[in-house]
């Protein structure tokens, strides 16, 4: 279910959920593409955009989302916001009252929920960016409210079993290289979007070294 405003006419279907190999060397380009799809259907360029990325960073596998927010944060166009990042987090602890301030403070915006998350072991490594609100805490039996218009979520390692050391046991260089595509997705996307924040070289150089 889409907020009546900043969206496209109501006709639209919505997209179909679409996962990503961060494995793969385009994984950052089919990221991009997909955001950039998904903002064209979705989003108009005069409406605010917020990033909420939760987890938190005590733990490998739940710091997805705040390494996320902490790789975007000072890149994006001053229309998008960003909420969760390594050194403010946004959790179990706060998420209800993260999501009041964002209620607050913005009028219907359209929100993008960042997370992490368990599965298959087949899944392990792959990005999944789907239309509808993220719900937060299910795989650690966790009841949070659902929140965003759409959500990005890493599948950082196996479900079913001992979820939180499972998490406490993820690998780092995993969960750093699907945040790396993740991060590189958003920024490209935010920019091409709102084409006013341009990227100065150096900028350029140093989002293109890290998706390699």
């Amino acid at each position: 279910m889409w907020f009546s405003l900043a969206r496209k006419p109501a006709h639209l279907q919505p997209l179909l959920p679409y996962r990503i190999d961060s494995k793969d060397e385009q994984a950052a380009q089919l990221c991009t593409e997909r955001l950039k799809k998904s903002f064209t259907h979705m989003c108009v360029k005069n409406s605010s955009l917020v990033l909420l990325c939760i987890g938190t960073d005590r733990s490998t596998g739940d710091s997805l989302g705040p390494l996320v927010g902490t790789k975007v944060k000072d890149h994006l166009p001053p229309q998008v916001k960003v909420y969760g990042t390594l050194d403010r987090p946004v959790h179990a602890v706060n998420l209800e009252a993260t999501i009041k301030e964002i209620e607050e403070n913005f009028e219907n915006p359209f929100v993008i929920a960042v997370d992490a998350c368990l599965g298959r072991t087949e899944s392990i490594g792959y990005i999944n960016i789907k239309p509808g609100p993220l719900r937060p805490g299910t795989g650690v039996n966790k009841h949070l409210p659902a929140v965003g218009q759409m959500h990005i979520v890493g599948v950082v390692n196996v479900g079913g079993f001992m979820e939180y050391l499972v998490l406490q046991n993820t690998r780092l260089s995993l969960v750093m290289r699907m945040a790396e595509v993740i991060s590189a997705g958003l920024i490209n996307s935010c920019r091409g979007f709102f084409p006013q924040q341009r990227m100065n070289q150096r900028e350029t150089t140093l989002l293109t070294t890290r998706t390699k």
